[in-house]
């Protein structure tokens, strides 16, 4: 995903220097959803899990 956003960063500023407003408008749209992605990715990646200790029976 970081590597989505770097890309359109590069593109943005083609753009802007080859005057393709449009393209953009565009680009920024795509580009805000991908900051948002990696922004969910990482608050989730500091997120733990309690998966609970496994407890034995020592009946058969």
């Amino acid at each position: 995903m970081a590597e989505i956003r770097d890309n359109l960063e590069a593109r943005i500023a083609e753009a802007e220097r080859e005057g393709w407003l449009g393209e953009v408008e565009g680009l920024k749209v795509s580009l805000a959803g991908a900051q948002d992605k990696l922004a969910q990715i990482d608050r989730r990646s500091g997120t733990t899990v309690n998966l609970g200790i496994p407890t034995l029976s020592t009946r058969r």
